[in-house]
């Protein structure tokens, strides 16, 4: 499935009925932020608040990852925030494969469209999707890849640091230095090469 824009896409997601989740949300959540963004951070699926405000992380794990953005001088406004499914699932559970599946070519667009030079999967069902790998998160978080155009930096959801204790805690100490990641990357690719300029980028090896 291809859309000619990225308001097509989401056009046709905001009204989508092509899996169950449609019956139970109040809107989609489509995404935040620039759609001209060379960094994207990529969620799991809306929850409670997102789901009421049509708006990704603007619950308890938004406030820290804006929190982790102004470490590393940025904001919403400099990067494209969306989720791997736009509804949400009913009692937060995780996405079902079907649902996912159903809704890829949703995120697929937003990638094409947006053709962010880093992507930040923001936990297992991110990474995986990103990567193509039914990976862990703890395994590969912190490192760099190469894949869908752009260099790829998984680290941990920012839920995660807030269940284990908050940003003191391993899970969320860990995150702070994968923003520092972040900030090194984007400064190291420097501004966006001019079209047909050809740019290297390190790839990882996933194992």
């Amino acid at each position: 499935m291809a859309w000619q824009t990225l308001d097509d896409a989401k056009a046709e997601a905001l009204s989508c009925t092509r899996c169950r989740l449609w019956e139970g949300r109040t809107q989609v959540v489509w995404m935040d932020g620039s759609s001209v963004a060379d960094l994207m951070f990529i969620g799991e699926a809306p929850g409670f608040h997102e789901d009421r405000q049509g708006i990704p992380f603007v619950g308890a794990a938004g406030k820290l990852l804006d929190q982790l953005l102004a470490s590393i001088g940025l904001d919403r406004s400099g990067c494209c925030i969306c989720n791997v499914i736009k509804c949400r699932p009913p009692g937060n559970r995780n996405p079902a494969p079907d649902e996912i599946e159903t809704c890829n070519p949703y995120l697929q667009a937003q990638i094409e469209h947006i053709a962010p030079r880093v992507i930040v999967p923001l936990g297992n069902f991110a990474t995986r999707f990103v990567l193509g790998k039914q990976v862990s998160i703890s395994k590969v978080r912190g490192q760099r890849f190469e894949a869908l155009g752009a260099v790829v930096i998984p680290t941990f959801h920012p839920a995660a640091a807030l269940h284990g204790g908050g940003q003191a805690s391993p899970t969320g100490v860990a995150l702070r230095g994968d923003f520092q990641l972040i900030a090194s990357v984007l400064a190291e690719l420097g501004p966006a090469p001019a079209e047909g300029e050809p740019q290297l980028v390190e790839q990882a090896s996933l194992f």
